[in-house]
């Protein structure tokens, strides 16, 4: 028996976090930090398929050591926010698109795919049953994060036959703290993040698993996010640590890294292309060498780079660095955001936050 939307049982925090404590953090939320009243659960079995679907008071989950996960870390997870608007009402951004995301993630993990009504009934039932965590300051918002891992006791390596889905929500601030400003990336050049037939374009911990040696090496070097090159000719950009990437060139056009086996489909990136088009920029998705990035900005040919995802919104980059080398994109901004990364990011976020009209049914009201 399937788990299906408005089937899940709510089972109310007896000790949810006292109010006054709440507002404290939501004042200050930072990201990642605080944790909301409840979680929601579903189990999936082959002979039961999706059940037992439940919104629990947020805990500890309780492994067997021997959980295929800890061993061969089967698992993927998304990330996606609810925003609260000006009269109040809650709203996510896309959720059939991190839905869909999670299906593909699902199948190149050899997890079982969870249908698309009960991912956003999932989110749904965690952001109404924990409404009051959903902050009101600008810039601020709930980010959710489902996942999903190989929950079956069993160290045989084979795709596991017991999968736990499951949800929690953090409130949020800026994922760079501080005003709006650019940030600095490192290429990295001795690390890969992906390879074509890979695990690159899936929401899978391993892929930032992999990334982090180099993002360490960025922190080394003053720099706040790590850019990382195909893993056959080392020549083409492909996305960072955690964000796709816009290079915006002084004729108006714009071009990002095409998808791939190695890149992952943001929902930001995709959302981007459109609100583009509606401010009169061609986007051209293609392999995108370094050297139009590096050459590019020396030449003033590129007059901004972006970088985006969920997270981190629409974030201007400044200062690309390598061992030898640095392009500063910023420098003819007077160090601040372009108008082309500034106008678009204004473009979604007043969308996202209700301060713009809908016209492509992207939001989802919640409560």
């Amino acid at each position: 028996m399937n788990a299906v939307a408005g089937l899940l049982r709510v089972d109310p925090n007896p000790q949810p976090v006292e109010e006054a404590r709440r507002e404290e953090i939501l004042a200050a939320p930072g990201f990642g930090l605080h944790f909301t009243d409840h979680m929601v659960l579903i189990e999936w079995t082959p002979g039961r398929g999706w059940h037992d679907g439940r919104v629990q008071p947020y805990g500890s989950l309780s492994l067997d050591p021997a959980t295929a996960v800890l061993h061969y870390a089967q698992e993927i997870f998304e990330g996606m926010k609810a925003y609260r608007h000006g009269d109040g009402s809650v709203w996510t951004f896309r959720p059939e698109f991190n839905a869909a995301r999670f299906q593909r993630s699902s199948w190149r993990m050899a997890l079982p795919q969870l249908p698309t009504d009960v991912f956003v009934e999932a989110v749904d039932a965690l952001v109404r049953t924990d409404a009051a965590w959903v902050p009101g300051g600008a810039e601020t918002s709930l980010y959710v994060r489902p996942f999903m891992y190989a929950s079956e006791v069993f160290l045989g390596v084979r795709p596991a036959e017991h999968a736990t889905f499951c949800v929690i929500a953090s409130p949020a601030g800026p994922y760079f703290p501080g005003d709006l400003k650019p940030v600095s990336i490192w290429l990295s050049q001795d690390y890969t993040r992906a390879a074509r037939g890979g695990t690159g374009a899936a929401k899978c911990g391993g892929n930032y698993a992999a990334s982090l040696i180099a993002q360490q090496q960025a922190t080394d070097h003053g720099c706040a996010q790590v850019a990382f090159l195909d893993a056959v000719e080392r020549r083409y950009v492909e996305e960072l640590g955690g964000m796709n990437l816009f290079l915006v060139r002084t004729d108006g056009s714009i071009v990002t890294p095409e998808l791939g086996d190695s890149v992952l489909d943001g929902v930001t990136r995709d959302s981007l292309i459109s609100l583009l088009g509606d401010l009169g920029h061609k986007v051209e998705e293609r392999r995108v060498e370094v050297a139009e990035w590096r050459e590019g900005v020396a030449a003033g040919e590129v007059s901004e780079v972006f970088a985006c995802g969920t997270a981190a919104v629409v974030t201007p980059v400044g200062v690309l660095k390598w061992d030898g080398g640095q392009a500063d994109s910023a420098a003819p901004h007077g160090g601040a955001a372009g108008p082309v990364t500034s106008a678009v990011r204004a473009a979604l976020v007043d969308v996202q936050y209700g301060r713009a009209a809908d016209d492509r049914g992207w939001l989802h009201r919640v409560r």
